[in-house]
């Protein structure tokens, strides 16, 4: 009869080894969870500056040729392939508020013709009509508006996710989505989930 013996040389982990890739599994997570804060604090600000830079634009715009870019009577003088503006100081089709127009591709309307007057006269960057991006993908506008009541200026913002939202109007405004000079499509104040348009007034 033969007798084989078996060696055993499997080796399991020490729990030494196992805290230290804990340990370095948790650092790696924290450090992705803290760059995903980051990135997410960095769009928050630069959706604010967006604003802030249209507004700087358009009324550097007014400051040179005394009207509103879009509502501006003497544009297609200055510029070919534009259509004059009425010249009534609403950046609007007429007296009458207008719906923001995030898909301009040419001439015709005031909020449309006011991109690519602004970017002729370089205030902005780029060419032709198109509304710029904003930091969420979505497409800004500016228009003539009733906003929860309010009829005014704004600058809107296509698709901003809640949370960014909320974080925008309580570090710059109110805090609450149908007052004040930041304001809604909806109550992005109370949701979980979902993107709004999200205005500005000037």
């Amino acid at each position: 009869m033969i007798i084989t013996k078996m060696t055993r040389n499997q080796k399991g982990f020490t729990l030494v080894e196992l805290a230290i890739v804990l340990v370095i599994i948790g650092i790696i997570l924290g450090a992705v969870l803290k760059g995903q804060a980051l990135i997410n604090n960095a769009k928050i600000k630069r959706v604010y500056n967006q604003q802030r830079e249209v507004l700087a634009a358009v009324y550097s715009y007014f400051d040179r040729y005394s009207f509103f870019p879009g509502d501006d009577p003497n544009s297609a003088t200055r510029w070919a392939g534009v259509t004059a503006g009425n010249g009534n100081g609403l950046i609007a089709a007429g007296a009458g508020s207008t719906a923001p127009n995030y898909a301009c591709t040419a001439t015709g309307t005031e909020q449309c013709d006011l991109w690519n007057e602004l970017r002729l006269s370089e205030f902005i960057s780029g060419s032709g009509f198109l509304n710029p991006t904003n930091a969420y993908g979505g497409r800004i506008a500016l228009t003539y508006y009733s906003v929860q009541g309010l009829l005014a200026h704004w600058i809107a913002f296509q698709n901003i996710p809640y949370d960014a939202c909320q974080s925008i109007d309580l570090q710059f405004d109110d805090g609450v989505y149908n007052t004040g000079g930041i304001r809604g499509t909806g109550n992005y104040g109370t949701a979980t989930s979902g993107v709004f348009d999200l205005y500005f007034k000037f």
